[in-house]
């Protein structure tokens, strides 16, 4: 017998639900054209058996099988079909409208069981990620209940003759409310999966290049035309077939079940199932967490994680990085957010067209929103003490969390002993093993001038050097008269450190650059580095340096003098480059006033001598103008003693001490970052130096006195003169041009001292409290004249 005939006479076999799809040609009915219902017409026949053909077609529609009389849609075709949407089912227009009803309540299982059945098959390529793979792992887990269930309706249909239509109802109607809500998530999927940003927006965001990514894309050798081809080309390779740059993944498959669980949390099954999704997403997203928080690794393959790392970025650049960037572009947070919310980052990816959610990893679980700055701390921290070639051992009873749901407690009391472990490790290092506090010590020392014999014996040792242009110094030789100078008073703690302190040559003038950089941006930033100086561009500096080269003189070595100092990984995330050009700023400020009172004291030391003292009373206009030149210039030194003195003892000293005593209760290093940043900030505005108005009248002022100090010999020869004019009987001759010459210094310092004094007051009395002091220590050199 042949093995046709002998398959169709198996009539038992032929009535299996499943095996029954597998006909002869001659068995099989013929079709009228694809996605209607077959030619035999259901009206004629009776209820019962339109039911019983109904009931074995539906067993194959919830398995998202074309039936005979349940067939696709007659808008369904295989080319445009979206198969992540699910295939729609119709049923024959000739069944019994009794039958119809609940037919159709039940056809809805097929679209979403093939729905939901593409989104796991599509979802579980590598290129999703873990959170979508595990998602993927969930769903498929529900589905086998699904599949368990037909096969028990399957069984129930073969073998019982009282199973109707009513009871296979009765069965699923729970499990059309679970795929629905599966379904319906599986779309919001689909929907979130967008164009993240059209060409226009790609275009704008071209032509906004952050000018200190173009400067090292510049170094790298990817600018101008050579950068927008292999943007382009990653852009060709990130987008895929359906448009979007960024698939929905890590952090932003759990943002969404979370919103859709919340936003039903009034319905049991809904929390249910999206609480279960949400715990078995979130577990491979938890095991990075914990490796991150307890390790400082970032473990992330598929970038989906709320923690970032920019790996051109490493512990080589510290000496030279003038941004710190190791420190705080390394490991950033995918939204761009900082805990300073004035900054910027660049990299972050448009948000979504629809929703406005960013996309992958930038999207933050809303669980995490307020945890994301400790967990970005605890990972950099560990890493930090890595970097050291420090072991970091943890207690592995804490670290067991991968079986934990983000809405437990105890998963954010482990993110909470997490980052206390290891910013109390860090700060152990840095504070005790590392001896941070007496490395602050020696820099207040050389760079703040207190009891700074040194300096005094620099000053006299370098003197002829100094008075070169800052191009001609030898830098060398100043290195090696500083370093005599320090080893004749340096001893005890401050030996160990004074090889650190070099001598450098600033590029500009500090009053004319701090004018600049407040001008420009209002705050202080980083005098030279990659990006820019001061806030400023690159190349508009470029351009302001060849002007300056152009208009104005050579500057003197005094005047570009400055002091650098070494500080080795890790200390130099504290001492960083930006905290040490806040140091220079106060160093050249009080050094400019240490060197002009020195000058001053030097002119009244030569004022001591022959010209200057020999009475001469019958030549009154003579004797006025030698007590005038003597009383502006002990004007001037008092502005001088004055001004140092207040940034000395009413600014510096009581603000060490503060921030010694903060120091001593630190609990965090972020605390000890901000505390120290705040330190050096409060001094350079107490000191007058984040004002353009008072930094242009006291610039003035400080300009008015070096000049006077400069025509000390002029002074003296002219007083040698008027003298000799006095012996030769010609008294009066030259008494005009000497008039004319001291006057103007006289009115020059009257006018910026009268604009300065004005401009402490209005700080005083609005912004600045702490100027009060110098209010009445300036009123009284205004009383002397």
């Amino acid at each position: 017998m042949a093995m046709g005939q002998s398959f169709i006479a198996e009539t038992s076999f032929v009535r299996a639900p499943l095996n029954s799809r597998v006909v002869s040609n001659q068995a099989a009915p013929k079709l009228k054209g694809k996605g209607k219902a077959k030619q035999e017409d259901l009206g004629h026949i009776p209820l019962e058996i339109q039911e019983s053909f109904i009931l074995e077609d539906l067993l194959y529609v919830l398995m998202g099988i074309e039936s005979t009389y349940i067939t696709f849609h007659t808008d369904h075709t295989v080319e445009d079909n979206d198969p992540l949407r699910g295939i729609r089912f119709a049923v024959s227009p000739s069944l019994d409208p009794s039958l119809r009803d609940l037919v159709e309540r039940i056809l809805p299982l097929g679209t979403y069981y093939t729905a939901i059945s593409a989104f796991v098959e599509d979802r579980s390529h590598l290129d999703f990620g873990l959170v979508n793979h595990a998602l993927c792992a969930a769903i498929r887990d529900m589905l086998k209940d699904y599949q368990t269930l037909l096969s028990q309706l399957e069984h129930a249909f073969n073998t019982s003759p009282q199973f109707s239509l009513q009871k296979l109802w009765f069965y699923i109607h729970p499990t059309v409310h679970t795929l629905s809500l599966i379904y319906q998530l599986v779309l919001e999927f689909c929907t979130a999966d967008d164009p993240a940003a059209d060409s226009s927006s790609s275009s704008s965001d071209e032509s906004s290049v952050d000018p200190e990514e173009e400067a090292r894309n510049e170094a790298l050798g990817l600018g101008g035309a050579k950068l927008k081809a292999v943007l382009s080309e990653i852009d060709k390779k990130g987008i895929g077939n359906d448009g979007t740059s960024i698939s929905v993944k890590g952090g932003e498959v759990l943002s969404i079940i979370y919103d859709r669980m919340r936003n039903m949390s009034g319905d049991p099954t809904a929390l249910s199932v999206y609480g279960t999704l949400l715990q078995a997403a979130g577990k491979p997203y938890i095991s990075m967490l914990r490796v991150w928080v307890t390790t400082g690794r970032l473990a992330d393959p598929y970038e989906e994680l709320l923690v970032k790392e920019s790996k051109f970025i490493n512990r080589g650049i510290l000496e030279s990085d003038y941004t710190d960037e190791y420190w705080e572009r390394r490991y950033t947070l995918r939204d761009g957010s900082t805990l300073n919310t004035k900054r910027q980052q660049a990299g972050v990816p448009p948000p979504r067209t629809l929703g406005g959610r960013l996309p992958g990893g930038a999207c933050i679980p809303p669980l995490l929103e307020g945890w994301k700055h400790k967990i970005l701390l605890a990972g950099k921290y560990l890493n930090v003490i890595r970097e050291c070639g420090i072991e970091i051992s943890r207690n592995t009873s804490q670290t067991d969390v991968d079986d934990v749901s983000m809405e437990d407690e105890s998963f954010y009391q482990f993110l909470q002993d997490a980052y206390a472990h290891a910013n109390q490790t860090l700060l152990q290092l840095l504070v005790k093993d590392l001896e941070l506090i007496p490395r602050l010590r020696s820099l207040k020392r050389y760079f703040f001038l207190s009891q700074s014999s040194f300096l005094t014996q620099l000053l006299d040792l370098a003197h002829s050097e100094l008075r070169k242009s800052a191009k001609s110094v030898s830098i060398v030789k100043l290195q090696s008269l500083l370093d005599i100078a320090l080893g004749a008073e340096t001893q005890g703690e401050d030996a160990l450190y004074r090889e650190d302190v070099k001598v450098i040559m600033a590029g500009s003038g500090l009053y004319e650059w701090l004018i600049k950089v407040v001008s420009v941006n209002g705050s202080i930033g980083p005098e030279e580095g990659e990006g820019g100086i001061g806030g400023i561009p690159l190349d508009d500096h470029k351009k302001e340096k060849d002007r300056d080269k152009d208009e104005k003189k050579p500057m003197q070595a005094i005047d570009a003098l400055a002091l650098d100092y070494n500080v080795k990984f890790p200390l130099s995330l504290v001492v960083s480059r930006k905290t040490i050009l806040r140091y220079q700023l106060l160093f050249r400020f009080l050094f400019h006033l240490k060197h002009l009172e020195q000058a001053l004291s030097s002119m009244w030391i030569e004022q001591k001598t022959g010209p200057w003292r020999r009475p001469l009373p019958e030549h009154r206009d003579f004797e006025q103008w030698r007590l005038r030149v003597f009383l502006l210039r002990a004007r001037m030194l008092s502005f001088v003693q004055q001004i140092m003195c207040f940034a000395t003892f009413e600014v510096l000293e009581p603000n060490w001490r503060a921030l010694e005593e903060k120091l001593k209760k630190v609990t965090t290093v972020d605390q000890l970052l901000r505390d120290h940043v705040d330190f050096l900030d409060t001094c350079l505005k107490e000191c007058m130096l984040t004002s353009s108005k008072l930094l242009r009248a006291y610039s003035k002022l400080i300009l008015t006195c070096s000049t006077f100090v400069l025509y000390t010999s002029s002074f003296t020869k002219s007083a040698n003169q008027a003298i000799a004019d006095i012996e030769a009987g010609d008294g009066d001759r030259g008494m005009a041009k000497r008039w004319d010459v001291l006057g103007k210094f006289e009115a020059n310092f009257d006018c910026w001292f009268k604009v300065h004094l004005d401009c402490v007051q209005f700080y005083a009395s609005s912004e600045n409290v702490s100027l009060l002091p110098l209010v009445v220590r300036l009123n009284s050199i205004k009383a002397q004249s």
